[in-house]
């Protein structure tokens, strides 16, 4: 597979890339000085092929290099961080 064209779509508050004709995203909100990760979404015909991994890691990276702190909602970029807890310092506890 061919590396992923992943973009930040702010208007519409979401990590996206196309792959083959479908549309997978990571919807986020920007709340009180916080990147906060809310549902990630790909479609049934992409699933497996690593797509939501990657919108996490993107969505992280772009937290780390913009020092901005996450917090996290969506199950699967839980998930995520257990595997790579590379990124735990980015995260902020619940309130």
């Amino acid at each position: 597979m061919e590396p992923l064209s992943i973009f930040n779509n702010s208007e519409r508050q979401q990590f996206q890339v196309s792959v083959d004709g479908e549309l997978a995203s990571l919807e986020y909100r920007v709340y009180d000085g916080r990147l906060t990760l809310m549902h990630t979404e790909v479609p049934d015909k992409l699933s497996g092929r690593g797509i939501g991994s990657a919108l996490a890691e993107y969505a992280l990276s772009y937290a780390r290099s913009n020092h901005i702190p996450v917090k996290v909602y969506c199950p699967f970029v839980q998930a995520y961080l257990k595997r790579h807890p590379e990124y735990a310092d980015l995260v902020v506890k619940s309130d």
